[in-house]
């Protein structure tokens, strides 16, 4: 016969994973916002920047495979079940803990890295490198690394993409245009890049504690279950 302890332990234990397949949902959410809003700007932004989201949608991923681990084994009250259970719920714990700390060195390094990408970019200023000067202007309203003066002091022509549409189009984007961007590309990508940093260490590390939960409960539950075999 069940034990009253051992039956909450099973039910608490069940709700959990439930909550746990919907947070596997949320990690994925979560990693596909970070590399959607990362990756668009991804020439000039490192591998090792975009890595930490995938590896988040690929955790989330196998949590909410895992969860449903968790669920059968705890209401069919499976000892190697539960025991695989709290084993993934470890892995996936030290997967997630080093895209949170992944995600923190990254934030600290960020801005000499990312800075030296888009100067070595005015530098060599290819076909790629116009294109991905021309989207990064447009959708962050920015001029230069610093400011306009970037372009002044290059060989480069000023691009019309340093302007608001409307100037653009009547062809008046020209250094000292009133309807020029004033803030420099750089500021405004450290400041997107830390937004979503931010993001993933909040979401790796906080799940990543959460889980520790869900492995006391599964041992918990396991030692439970071997012991009440152990007296029949």
């Amino acid at each position: 016969m069940e034990s009253c302890g051992m039956n909450i332990i099973k039910y608490i234990l069940f709700i959990f994973n439930l909550i746990f397949a919907v947070s596997g949902v949320g990690i994925i959410a979560a990693g596909g916002f970070v590399l959607g809003d990362i990756s668009e700007f991804n020439h000039f932004v490192e591998g090792r920047i975009i890595a930490p989201p995938i590896v988040l949608i690929v955790a989330g991923a196998i949590v909410f495979l895992i969860a449903f681990l968790g669920c059968y084994g705890a209401l069919k009250e499976h000892y190697n079940m539960l025991i695989a259970f709290a084993v993934a719920l470890v892995i996936i714990f030290v997967i997630e803990l080093a895209v949170g700390i992944a995600a923190a060195v990254f934030k600290n390094d960020f801005s000499m890295v990312m800075k030296d990408s888009l100067k070595e970019s005015l530098k060599t200023y290819s076909e790629a490198d116009r294109q991905a000067w021309d989207n990064v202007q447009k959708k962050l309203q920015c001029c230069g690394v610093d400011g306009p003066s970037d372009w002044t002091s290059s060989t480069l022509s000023f691009p019309s993409s340093c302007c608001m549409e409307d100037s653009q189009v009547i062809g008046s984007c020209q250094m000292g245009s009133t309807m020029m961007y004033r803030e420099g590309c750089f500021n405004k990508l450290e400041m997107r890049v830390q937004k979503s940093a931010t993001v993933l260490i909040g979401v790796g590390i906080g799940i990543a504690f959460i889980e520790i939960a869900g492995i006391i409960f599964a041992c918990c539950l396991a030692a439970a279950i071997k012991k009440e075999h152990a007296d029949k």
